[in-house]
């Protein structure tokens, strides 16, 4: 009975996730260098026929997969008609099937006007909402260029916590003179909202954005070095404590309240992306949608689809994405996978595992590679000492 049982589930499909980008906002924030876009007008009907072309052309390229997690984000996707959203989520179920408690996420500003379409969305069949609240001080979320205020935000959290099976939502830290008791302080109050999930980032400069602009005219500094440092390690202590430890880099949950969608991307699993601009690993293949709105439109109407990058990786790639992504997460990388994307090559240098695992910055559990919280705040240097990116001689 077990030799059955083993034999039906190796051949059972992968799970498959999907993502879904909305590229509008209200307006673009300072910080932000994703693809979002500000339009005085969208036609609703084109974009759900566009979407909904985009998808039927991924769903051709996947046969024979079960969805285990969908995530509407962008821009702004609580701007996305309700309608839209159960379009979508319904052609997906038709193109794929629905697994068995798939997480269906939607990313949603925290606003009054916004959380007034909760309840349609939740009735559209999203389960799970991230919200971003990105700060609780009403002249942080000023200086961040965001739309809400402190209690406007706090009264969408609890709106979406009555409407939507889990809840996560977004703190941004390390902001220009931002003292650690401040940051102790609030984290400390947003525990107390009983959210499942938090997304925590630090503040960082990104080219394009007007942060960068300030930044190189010295008239924005954020913190670095050891106030960096004391932040990233307080924000660990803090949430360990309160039963939300990081389970990446950036995220900290319940235990069983992870982002499923997210652990996808961090286990190097399959998804699909639609829309403009989003990327999709399916079966070895990378694709990349064309990321201004308007191309992304027009290529979908020319060819049924927004593809503009469609690329064959290298098994050496693979595995140097799955090594890159999956040493952000505290459960590790299991380096027999590894290995087996790449061919059969060993993609770590062993050397310097081993001096590393002297400086407890990472550990080897069997075959599985673990970044430690102290090698967490410079995860970046290990990977540059640990992964073997070149790729082996043709001849």
């Amino acid at each position: 009975m077990s030799s059955a049982i083993s034999t039906v589930s190796s051949l059972a499909p992968a799970p498959l996730a999907l993502y879904v980008h909305w590229p509008f906002c209200v307006s673009k924030c300072p910080y932000c260098d994703f693809n979002s876009h500000v339009r005085e007008s969208v036609d609703q009907a084109a974009w759900q026929k566009a979407l909904l072309a985009d998808l039927a052309h991924e769903a051709a390229a996947l046969p024979g997969r079960r969805l285990t997690s969908i995530f509407f984000g962008g821009g702004t996707p609580s701007l996305m008609p309700p309608a839209t959203v159960a379009a979508i989520l319904d052609a997906a179920e038709r193109h794929w099937g629905f697994a068995e408690g798939i997480e269906i996420t939607l990313e949603a500003n925290p606003s009054s006007v916004e959380a007034a379409r909760f309840a349609d969305l939740a009735a559209a069949g999203v389960n799970r909402a991230s919200l971003g609240v990105q700060a609780l001080d009403d002249q942080a979320l000023h200086f961040l260029g965001r739309a809400h205020g402190v209690d406007e935000a706090l009264r969408a959290l609890q709106t979406a916590q009555g409407l939507f099976g889990r809840v996560s939502f977004d703190l941004i830290y390390a902001r220009p003179g931002q003292p650690l008791p401040d940051w102790e302080a609030e984290l400390t109050r947003a525990l107390r909202y009983g959210t499942e999930h938090l997304s925590l980032y630090q503040l960082t400069i990104e080219p394009g954005t007007r942060f960068h602009t300030e930044a190189a005219a010295g008239r924005l500094t954020i913190p670095d070095g050891d106030a960096a440092a004391d932040l990233f390690e307080t924000t660990r202590a803090i949430t360990a404590a309160a039963g939300l430890p990081a389970y990446e880099t950036s995220n900290h949950a319940r235990i069983g309240a992870e982002s499923r969608h997210n652990l996808t991307y961090w286990r190097y699993g399959d998804y699909a992306g639609i829309g403009p601009g989003a990327h999709g690993r399916r079966e070895g293949v990378a694709t990349v949608r064309r990321k201004k709105p308007e191309n992304w439109m027009a290529a979908v109407d020319r060819n049924g689809h927004g593809i503009e990058v469609e690329e064959t990786l290298s098994p050496i790639t693979r595995a140097t994405e799955a090594l890159v992504m999956g040493l952000r997460l505290a459960e590790g990388v299991d380096l027999a996978r590894v290995t087996a994307l790449a061919d059969g090559r060993d993609m770590v240098d062993r050397d310097a595992v081993a001096t590393l695992s002297r400086q407890g910055l990472v550990r080897m559990e069997d075959e599985r590679l673990i970044v430690t919280d102290a090698g967490a705040l410079l995860l970046d240097a290990i990977l540059r000492e640990v992964v073997v990116t070149d790729e082996p001689d043709a001849r």
